[in-house]
């Protein structure tokens, strides 16, 4: 029965609340020690990702490889997941933060971009580092979004994720895709919201004037709330009839029983942008392999700790998980 009850994550005095130890983090943290090397890999659809590998020593990688995952509209370069890539090179391990489609800084080339169900994308990230022929063992982590990926990754199909996928940690997950949507809609997360939807239409903007024949932006700026932004664009580009429908079938939720690899997922209490339907107790207390800690504090991919460029409890735990001869 996974259920961690006991959390020992504690945030600094002055992150007394989930909204600064969400803020915080993301707006002041830096982590300069990180030097990626990009490589751009084709899909086998006609596409591209950027991957950026991080390795332990350059001429001399380690057998062992963590793949991270950022959140909804992030990338390899945001704090949290250079902070994460930090402690997974300390503690031995080469890491590969790889970027979403539309995430890299350039534009993809298809209609799709990518959305928050989308694993056969993090399929082919996996296989292409286990084609390199270096790594015995592969770790995953994510946030958030990132997170909800990852997890429905490892349950949807357990049969199609390979051997060498051990073990993964995840931190800041929306299980529950529909609820999460109208939660950060509340007045209190407006803030959260519109900074994503900005970056959303964004997007959409370019990607129109890239395809121009197959995007109609009418109304693009009156879309209020993820639930209308999916509707009109994430779930028809996707091949989903509705947002409801992309919300039922992306929700890593409704796979967490399906997975049987030891998986830790850490959600805070205090996440101003998950409802309770994203603590997922009666899954954890019934599963051998899904280990649920829910810390009183943390933010939305906060878990911040002293200064703002050391170490984060999510990194120091992530990698405590990853290597226990017995995960807990």
């Amino acid at each position: 029965m996974p259920l961690i009850a006991d959390s020992r994550y504690q945030p600094p005095f002055y992150m007394f609340n989930g909204h600064l130890q969400t803020i915080v983090p993301s707006l002041w943290r830096e982590v300069p020690e990180v030097h990626y090397q990009r490589e751009r890999v084709e899909t086998p659809d006609g596409d591209f990702l950027d991957l950026d590998w991080s390795w332990r020593q350059p001429q001399a990688p380690a057998d062992t490889l963590c793949i991270v995952s950022h959140g909804l509209e992030g990338d390899a370069s945001r704090p949290y997941v250079r902070g994460m890539v930090r402690a997974l090179n300390q503690a031995g391990f080469d890491a590969l933060a790889w970027n979403y489609r539309s995430c890299s800084g350039e534009m993809n080339r298809l209609l799709r971009s990518y959305h928050l169900g989308d694993t056969d994308d993090l399929d082919f990230v996996v296989r292409h580092a286990l084609a390199t022929g270096r790594y015995q063992r592969i770790f995953l982590t994510g946030f958030s979004a990132g997170g909800n990926v990852t997890l429905k990754y490892l349950g949807e199909n357990p049969a199609r994720v390979p051997a060498e996928v051990e073990r993964a940690a995840v931190f800041s997950v929306p299980t529950d895709l529909k609820a999460s949507s109208y939660h950060i809609a509340r007045l209190e997360n407006r803030v959260y919201l519109n900074r994503f939807l900005k970056t959303l239409r964004e997007k959409m903007r370019q990607k129109a004037a890239l395809l121009p024949d197959q995007i109609d932006l009418t109304d693009l700026d009156q879309l209020q709330d993820f639930p209308q932004f999916d509707d009109r664009f994430t779930a028809p580009m996707h091949g989903f009839k509705s947002a409801e429908d992309y919300y039922e079938h992306a929700s890593s939720g409704r796979y967490l029983s399906g997975i049987r690899i030891p998986t830790l997922l850490v959600n805070a209490e205090n996440d101003p942008f998950l409802p309770a339907s994203c603590f997922p107790r009666d899954v954890a207390a019934r599963s051998e392999f899904v280990f649920l800690e829910t810390p009183s504090d943390g933010g939305h991919v906060g878990f911040g700790e002293g200064t703002p460029d050391g170490e984060y409890y999510s990194e120091r735990r992530a990698v405590e998980f990853l290597t226990a001869e017995v995960p807990a």
